[in-house]
């Protein structure tokens, strides 16, 4: 019988530190949640079952190659694509197109594609001489920008620019010339006027908002008013779990997803901020060991993107709620309350496990 079952299965080798760092961050995240959410338990009971619905599929992930993986890929990309398209035809959503209703369960298709994206550039670059050249690296471009454009027509621009940095980070790990980079900065910046245009009007009253928030204060500005006003009266050590005024008086919006972090920063303050940020910094830094380790190109580009990913996720949600950035929708990896956000997310984990732990061996 153990014949008929791959050594890869019979013998699990999990990162033990990467798994341990999940666990902490998403205890952390379930009891800020019940404290967010005034204290619902049904809240923190539908995402504890997401969570361990990823943890098992990051954990199954993990048992697959990454040469398997890099094998799906292109299966995987597709079906996303076909995805995103659906949207367009039978999305549903509040003013929007984001999300796939199947009866059972609803998700975001976006969130496959900061998967797929990285995932796809890495195989598109990996039997290529690196860095690549402009044609490699127009083509790659190409391959990110498809959904990218899907997306922000959904439109969902805070998820647009994550899946476009998810593979541009695959590009920028892979050696891209420094005067490609300038090259599409520069033409980034001449079309920022034009994106304005296509923009729709609730993504520039964030803007407006963010630029002055004071001058709609019970209107666009108070999200990020009442934000700053909870991370500022957390003080040094904050006011206590579930003793958070702004969040139990229900001033902060959104306060369970996109705010959550006000809310943490309200009752632990900022040393429990700093441990929070801590925790995400080690499992970044796990992630670009893991990079440095990685036995062939594919693994080595995509460990490294996904990384970078989680990085960019707590530096913007982390800049929107302090009011450095404009408020873009981006949760906060394994604290914010989403199923769809947390499965990818974990399953972007569990590809690093595996990317670790068949390191050893090429194919």
């Amino acid at each position: 019988m153990n014949r008929l079952i791959p050594g890869w299965v019979r013998s699990p080798r999990l990162d033990w530190i990467m798994l341990a760092l999940v666990l902490m961050i998403s205890v952390t995240g379930l009891a800020v949640l019940y404290s967010a959410s005034g204290q619902d338990a049904a809240y923190v009971e539908r995402q504890a079952i997401r969570l361990g619905i990823g943890l098992v599929g990051m954990i199954m992930i993990s048992l697959v190659p990454p040469h398997v993986l890099r094998i799906w890929t292109p299966w995987l990309f597709g079906f996303g694509l076909i995805l995103l398209a659906t949207t367009w035809l039978v999305g549903v959503g509040r003013g929007t197109q984001r999300w796939l209703d199947l009866g059972i369960i609803r998700f975001q298709p976006s969130e496959l594609m900061k998967l797929a994206v990285p995932m796809m550039v890495a195989a598109f670059l990996h039997p290529r001489m690196l860095p690549p050249g402009w044609k490699d690296s127009l083509l790659a471009g190409l391959i990110l920008l498809a959904p990218t454009f899907i997306i922000m027509r959904q439109p969902d621009l805070g998820t647009a620019l994550l899946v476009a940095s998810s593979g541009g980070f695959t590009l920028f790990l892979a050696g891209i010339r420094w005067r490609i980079i300038v090259s599409v900065m520069v033409v980034s910046a001449a079309l920022s006027p034009v994106l304005w245009i296509f923009m729709e009007e609730y993504q520039r009253n964030r803007v407006r908002s963010f630029l002055e928030p004071e001058s709609d204060p019970l209107g666009q500005g108070w999200n990020i008013i009442q934000s700053k006003i909870a991370v500022g009266s957390g003080g040094l050590t904050g006011k206590g779990w579930l003793n958070g005024t702004q969040a139990q008086l229900e001033f902060i919006p959104e306060r369970h997803t996109d705010f959550i972090l006000a809310v943490f920063a309200e009752e632990f303050g900022l040393l429990g901020v700093c441990l929070l940020l801590a925790l995400y910094l080690a499992l970044i830094g796990r992630g670009l060991y893991i990079a440095t380790i990685a036995r062939d190109t594919y693994s080595r580009l995509l460990a490294g993107s996904l990384a970078m990913t989680l990085f960019v996720y707590v530096l913007v949600n982390s800049a929107m709620v302090s009011g450095l950035l404009p408020v873009v929708g981006i949760p906060l990896p394994l604290i914010s309350y989403g199923g769809t956000s947390a499965v990818s997310l974990l399953a972007g984990i569990g590809i690093l496990m595996s990317i670790y732990s068949h390191r050893k061996f090429i194919k």
